[in-house]
């Protein structure tokens, strides 16, 4: 063996922000808040950004970059938006984060059309902030009518209520009104067809009747049945995250620029402007833009994101390689077989678009309510309309009594059935660790029977921790130790924090020097030392994830390494057995490592070295026989898969796709919560089936009093604000 003359690679450092002060919270606000980067600055992703600190931190080091103008990190979406002078380039900016402890990775602003401002909530809100403004001055005009105003005052509280009812429906009213045309046009029924019929209804024989001098108005009912169900509409919107395509996260994720080597000269080009038989360079630390095959150059590939591999894979020339797997620790020359739409990741892309429109066709609770429901409901208006006119020859009376049974029977409560549910299920589980992102999320959750699990990174923490440290002889480990500092390699880091929790100094090791694809060595008394790979330091390679510390002239010590477990993986596991559902453990890591994990969680079922299209078919295939499946996943390998399954969990840790394509986040390390996420969801569940008879029951009692022509404008109204009230208060026992 030889001395190496490869380069020291730094230590990585790490995220100094762990705390988030009351004074931050402006901050954290204005960063969840900001709109989506302008098309011309330069976009990056920062996947270790996680509070107020890591904002001020990251934003302070590029304005301190020359040529940067400014920058605005967005919390939520972990990016920042970088404006700078033309000559500045993110392979300029991402050095200077990496200086302050963040791993930065470029993104295609052109392929995020998604934007982050919330315009259907603060529409939802302001038009339930009119009915509600009209809803209250109605209903003091209302009052005197009811108190026995009699022909001129009444007509003239009749025309105002009208002149405020009218304009404020007209706005107010538009979410249903877009929503029941759009259904008719399609040729069905849903549940705002009955309530726009009604609110039509009621204005048109209340303006009838106020024309004719009648006693009877519907203004006060129309308008607060109008606040009624805009507050239901709110809260629906509220339990959910602005929805953005897992396509687009990953398109966005793709490199849009290489360095491609000509005449040995290297150019900056975009991605899709190279072709098969291109050569590229990869510097340590980049991610792979195309896929291609090594044709120089040694080092370690990380491919957790895309196979699940907890482990770096050695990598040499003639090896192929993928878009999307990051080179660690030495540059690579590759030449290129396929880029642009034709490679893996893109691939993968198409994979979650294929999947999202399949998820998209689940019919709630709600909407199968409506199908049964608004039939119901037109019928009996009809022939209570039919029944009075041929037993009184009034049309008027039959126009009255056909809007009443509208009004009393409009679906208020069934409109506040599910979000009332969802929101009081939502506040629950958030404050057990976990965000709702989607309306039919709990729904779905409900129905699962299977649950398959990612390893790296979900039921591990996707970091290699130190075997039986305590029995190391403490001189083997503190030589390790010495030799780690010239490396970032995940092993290397595990020996250097086994070293530091067991107060055990580091050996003072010279010339140290790190060989991209094998380890470490250095001179440590005179003697040459190496820590890396078994065929390097002449040992014999094992079937665990190991590292060898070879000393000059004596036997090599084995480092054995297991990945650390995620905290409350165990109570996950055992609490979905105990809730009924059967448990999976589907990964791309290697078929020893997820045996032996498998065994350590008490998992039976286990399918390992899966690729990203075979999990997704995995799960089509669980589906295929009737099973509906929660995945919970991480990475950009389980990105179609969450996408597939019938619902879907994946930490906040999770690579941007994947939290974008999974229906709940948690948002902290413990994962033990989503055992009782299933059963708060099914929970959830019956309470809604409850609120839906608790409506159908309301309405056996209300429609005869409504046909018998029994229900004034103000009986209509208290009958309908108490059976939401009713609603509410059951939701609420969620709680």
């Amino acid at each position: 063996m030889t001395d190496s003359t490869y380069p020291e690679t730094p230590n990585a450092s790490a995220c100094p922000a762990c705390d988030v002060t009351p004074m931050a919270r402006r901050l954290v606000a204005r960063a969840t808040l900001d709109d989506a980067p302008d098309r011309g600055a330069i976009l990056l992703s920062l996947p270790e950004v996680h509070c107020a600190l890591c904002i001020t931190t990251v934003e302070r080091a590029l304005d301190r970059h020359p040529g940067v103008n400014s920058a605005r990190v967005n919390l939520t979406l972990k990016r920042v938006s970088v404006e700078a002078e033309p000559d500045v380039t993110a392979e300029d900016l991402i050095p200077t984060l990496a200086a302050v402890g963040y791993t930065a990775h470029e993104m295609d602003p052109s392929a995020l059309s998604a934007t982050t401002t919330d315009r259907q909530g603060r529409e939802l809100l302001m038009r339930l902030a009119v009915a509600g403004f009209a809803a209250m001055n109605v209903m003091l005009l209302s009052v005197a009518v009811w108190s026995g105003a009699t022909d001129a005052t009444r007509d003239l509280f009749h025309w105002i209520s009208a002149a405020i009812t009218i304009p404020a429906i007209a706005f107010s009213g538009q979410p249903f009104f877009r929503s029941a045309w759009s259904a008719l046009r399609h040729g069905r029924l849903n549940m705002d067809v009955p309530i726009t019929l009604a609110i039509l209804l009621a204005l048109g024989t209340s303006l009838y009747e106020t024309a004719h001098s009648g006693e009877h108005a519907y203004f006060d009912a129309t308008i607060s049945l109008t606040f009624f169900l805009l507050a239901g509409r709110y809260l629906d919107h509220r339990t959910r995250a602005i929805a953005r395509s897992a396509a687009e996260e990953l398109a966005a994720l793709e490199v849009p620029r290489a360095d491609r080597l000509v005449d040995g000269r290297e150019e900056t080009v975009d991605v899709a402007t190279l072709v098969p038989g291109d050569v590229i360079l990869v510097r340590p630390g980049g991610r792979m833009p195309v896929d291609g095959v090594i044709a120089e150059g040694t080092s370690e590939l990380d491919r957790s994101l895309l196979t699940g591999e907890t482990l770096p894979v050695f990598a040499e020339p003639g090896q192929e390689v993928s878009a999307g797997e990051v080179n660690l620790t030495g540059p690579l020359s590759v030449r290129v077989t396929a880029a642009g739409q034709d490679s893996s990741l893109h691939r993968m892309a198409d994979l979650v678009a294929m999947a999202e429109s399949t998820k998209n066709r689940y019919t709630s609770l709600a909407d199968r309510a409506a199908g049964l429901y608004a039939p119901g409901v037109h019928i009996l208006a009809v022939v209570a309309a039919v029944g009075w006119y041929f037993y009184t020859w009034d049309v008027r009376l039959a126009l009255n009594i056909a809007a009443a049974v509208l009004i009393i029977t409009c679906p208020c409560a069934l409109g506040l059935a599910v979000p009332a549910v969802t929101t009081a299920a939502s506040g629950r589980l958030f404050r057990k660790g976990m965000l709702i992102k989607d309306g039919t999320a709990l729904e779905r959750l409900a129905e699962v029977d299977t649950v398959a699990f990612d390893k790296t990174g979900t039921l591990t923490l996707g970091a290699p921790e130190l075997l039986d440290a305590d029995r190391i002889a403490a001189e083997d480990l503190a030589l390790a130790a010495g030799l780690s500092g010239a490396s970032s390699h995940p092993l290397s880091r595990a020996l250097a924090e086994a070293a530091g929790r067991l107060e055990v100094s580091a050996e003072k090791v010279e010339d140290l020097v790190e060989v991209p694809g094998f380890g470490t060595e250095g001179r440590w008394m005179g003697l040459r030392v190496r820590l890396g790979r078994a065929a390097w330091v002449g040992a014999e390679t094992g079937t665990s994830t190991e590292a060898w510390l070879a000393v000059e002239g004596q036997t090599p010590v084995r480092f054995t390494f297991t990945d650390r477990l995620r905290p409350g993986a165990q109570d996950a596991v055992d609490g979905l057995r105990a809730a009924g559902l059967d448990v999976w453990l589907i990964s791309g890591d290697a078929e020893p490592a997820v045996a032996a994990f498998a065994d350590r969680l008490g998992i039976s079922n286990v399918v390992s070295e899966a690729l990203p299209a075979e999990k997704a078919h995995r799960l089509e295939a669980l589906s295929s026989d009737g099973r509906r499946v929660l995945m919970v996943g991480d990475g950009l390998n389980d990105t179609a898969a969450l996408t597939a399954a019938h619902a879907s969990i994946s930490p906040a840790t999770a690579l941007d796709a994947a939290r974008v394509a999974s229906d709940i986040v948690l948002l902290g390390e413990d994962i033990g919560p989503i055992a009782d996420a299933v059963t708060t969801a099914r929970s959830a569940v019956r309470r809604i089936k409850e609120n839906f008879r608790i409506a159908t029951l309301y309405n056996v009692i209300a429609v005869p009093i409504a046909i018998a022509g029994l229900a004034t404008p103000l009986a209509a109204a208290l009958a309908m604000s108490a059976s939401s009230i009713t609603v509410s208060l059951n939701s609420l026992r969620l709680r």
